[in-house]
């Protein structure tokens, strides 16, 4: 029964009144079907680290591990995503901190010759000292610019590298020496000092 205007609040709707309210179409597929697009079975599927068949892996004796049922995505480039063997002295500070603390170092060093800190902070050090006389061994404008980044007094960067090319000029690397001395007295901390050659 069909409701018109004027109709009572509740009214019946049948399917052959709204058959017959729609518009007819050229074509009445009986049956709609969609089909899916077929997968090249030469290429497997991508499935990430899922598992292919975990339940057929799992049953069949020579399974031993789970690394045989995991497809490997290779696209030729280098994935890692652990830091193995990235292993960097955190002297017990955040990152901002330790950056700063070796350029502190760094910059006495340069200033006064020898110092004396901590094991751990004097082989940490060694490298950033090293690599500021590799930077004024060079001696060019971009270096110089390099070194008044990471050195906080600009006077030790211009006295390094108008010094270093005729003190080091004929060494490849060993700028620095640590020799180790007594623990501190406070905390037994092992202490060294640390020197240019």
């Amino acid at each position: 029964m069909a409701c018109g205007s004027n109709a009572s609040l509740s009214c019946t709707w049948s399917m052959a009144t709204l058959r017959s309210a729609l518009p007819s179409l050229p074509f009445a597929p009986s049956r709609v079907t969609f089909a899916r697009p077929k997968l090249n079975p030469t290429l497997p599927s991508f499935t990430g680290l899922a598992p292919l068949s975990p339940l057929l892996s799992l049953s069949s004796p020579e399974s031993t591990s789970f690394e045989h049922n995991f497809s490997i995505i290779d696209n030729g480039g280098r994935i890692s995503a652990m830091r193995h063997g990235k292993r960097v002295p955190k002297l017990n500070r955040p990152p901002d901190q330790r950056r700063a603390l070796l350029r502190g170092l760094t910059t006495q060093l340069l200033k006064y010759g020898r110092i004396k800190t901590t094991r751990a902070r004097a082989s940490a050090m060694r490298k950033y000292v090293d690599k500021m006389i590799t930077l004024a061994k060079d001696g060019s404008l971009h270096k110089r610019r390099q070194a008044l980044g990471f050195i906080y007094e600009k006077q030790i960067v211009h006295a390094l590298f108008a010094e270093v090319p005729g003190r080091y000029g004929d060494r490849d690397g060993g700028y620095t020496r640590i020799i180790r001395t007594l623990p501190r007295r406070g905390d037994n901390a092992p202490m060294a000092y640390i020197e240019l050659v």
